[in-house]
Parts: C-alpha cells; structure tokens; sequence
C-alpha cells in the first residue's frame, strides 16, 4: 500500500510513518513544517520507501496529484495546541478548514478512503462523562477564538460524513484526546513536554488555574496501533471514534508525578490562566473519553500506563536520561 500522510512531520505523525514503514508500506509525506518538524523523520529519512514534500495542503494542484497517486489517506494536518491557536487564529481556520476540504474534495475525486484527524476540543465545555462519541457539544461564545477552533474541527468531521453519506467516500473521524509521547513539544501549549522541560532544569512547575482540573494522557503508540486497526476495520467507514486512554488525573497530580519520575527538586506554582493565555480564556473541568466503541470495532483501547508514558517522554528529552529516577 501507498499511504498518504498529511502532517507526517508532526508529533503523531511521525510516528504513523513510523508504524506504516514497520508494516511495509510506502508512505508519502506532505507537511510545511508550520508546527511539525523535520528532524522527527530523521531517522526515517534513509529508507526508499518514504518521501517527504514540504508543501502546504492548500496548494489544491499538489494534493490532487498526490492523493491520486495513494491508496489511503491519513489527514493529519491541521493546527495543534492551544497556544499556537490562540496566537495564530486565521492561520488556524484557513488550515482546519479550507486544507480538509482540499483534501476531501480530491480524495473523492479519485475515490481514496480517508482517516481525518480530529480534536477532544470538540465537545467544548462538556465536562461531564466519559464523553460518548454521540454526546452534547457545549461551546462557548463564538468571539472567543478557542471555540472557533473547535467550531471548525466539528466542521472538519461534519463534511467528512458528508462526504461519507453522499459520494459513498470512505471516511472516519478519529477524535484523539490528549497525546503524549517522545518527540512532542512544549511550544504550542502542550502541558506535559512543558512541565517534564521545567522537572530536569529544576524549575518551578507552571500549573494553569487551580490544578483540579482533570485530563487522560494517552501513549502515542497506543494512538498509532488505534489508528491503523481502525483502517482495517471495515465497519468503522462512516463512523467517529474517540482515542484515548480512559485513565484521568488532576493537573496537580500529573506535575507531582513528574517531579518524582525526575527526580526532581521542583516546586509546584498555580498560574491564573489569564496571565498564561490572557483575559477571557475559558477551560473545561474534567475531559475523560468513552472508548467503549473503539474497543469494540479493533478489540483494543489505548492501555499503556501513565507512569511508563512519562518515562519515555522524560528518556527522549534531551537532558531526560539521566533524570530517570530508578
């Protein structure tokens, strides 16, 4: 097979490329490294079977040619972290919206199936659950830009079923909650390479608002196994799946966690969220997914534990293996 991967360069990306060059195929990347990042192929690069293209989604000549020429499509390309959103609104739409649209519109034209990344961010204020695939979304002003986000990546998974519903183009929803893994950066917002950063150069631990607030931590690896047992799967097309690990923990606990896996002499300090992302940014409570339908389409939900996640973020920083505390 000849897959297509859309934002390859990117942390989970990557590490599909890596997955789908361990089983065989040839893969393509397309990625304009706004977020993503070249070094994460690296050490992929040698292998004849992977080509990279630094090239935009929205260059809608491109992406017909190279969706023509795959037999499966994983979208990935999309803007990431709640920082880099909040900085980078327009951007943010144009990408979420105007380069699925590119790539779903010429994936149907060709008639290749299409796996199309999604958000948790799309159940907005809904901190009730385990969220269900099917469950309530309850968003926030419209002049509120986190919710634009997600406004366009429930848009993103509404014209996928369109697509689906209509034209008969095979297509699923992955709606990843939060990820962590090796090559993931603290840069656009992302809380764990953040804090582990902060652990090894024994500074304080920045904690956004009280630190009660609770999320699931879910292994890039588990991620990936989940995503290609879903392209196998053929009652998934046409179907939305959360991914996650249905584990949740305090924002406090995760940073306590981290300073003891690091051995770490950190100090624990809470940060108003409107001196971290500015006045009006709003947060949900508890974010905790519902993986009962991903378990019973692939037999599997992601169940690596939270401890041995962080071990492996913490070897992959660059001051991280010798902070492993035994």
């Amino acid at each position: 097979m000849k897959a297509l991967v859309t934002g390859g360069a990117g942390f989970i990306g990557s590490h599909l490329v890596e997955r789908l060059l361990e089983a065989g195929h040839e893969v393509q990347v397309v990625d304009n490294l706004s977020t993503g990042a070249r070094r994460n192929l690296a050490h992929l690069e040698e292998d004849h079977r992977l080509q990279v293209t630094v090239e935009s989604i929205l260059d809608q000549a491109y992406m017909d040619e190279a969706i023509k020429q795959a037999d499966l499509v994983f979208h990935l390309a999309a803007a990431v972290g709640v920082e880099w959103v909040l900085q980078h609104p327009l951007g943010s739409l144009e990408t979420n919206l105007r380069g699925t649209d590119i790539v779903l519109a010429a994936a149907d034209r060709h008639k290749r199936p299409v796996l199309i990344a999604s958000t948790s961010e799309v159940y907005g204020k809904n901190d009730g659950g385990p969220l269900r695939e099917d469950d309530d979304r309850i968003l926030g002003s419209g002049q509120v830009t986190r919710w634009l986000y997600a406004t366009a990546k429930a848009a993103d998974e509404a014209l996928a079923l369109a697509y689906w519903q209509e034209h008969q183009l095979p297509t699923i929803v992955l709606r990843f909650f939060n990820t962590i893994g090796p090559r993931q950066t603290g840069r656009y917002g992302m809380v764990v390479p953040r804090l582990v950063g902060q652990a090894l150069a024994n500074e304080p631990l920045t904690v956004y608002g009280d630190g009660k607030q609770t999320r699931c931590f879910t292994y890039v690896r588990d991620v990936v196994k989940s995503v290609m047992s879903l392209a196998e799967c053929g009652s998934a097309w046409g179907q939305v799946f959360n991914i996650g690990r249905d584990q949740e923990i305090t924002i406090d606990d995760l940073a306590r966690r981290i300073v003891e896996l690091t051995g770490s002499c950190s100090a624990i300090i809470h940060v108003p969220y409107q001196d971290a992302y500015g006045p009006g940014f709003e947060d949900m409570r508890r974010r905790v997914p519902d993986v009962s339908k991903l378990r019973r389409c692939i037999g599997y939900a992601p169940d690596t534990d939270l401890d041995e996640a962080l071990r492996q973020v913490i070897a992959s920083h660059p001051a991280g293996v010798a902070g492993i505390a035994s």
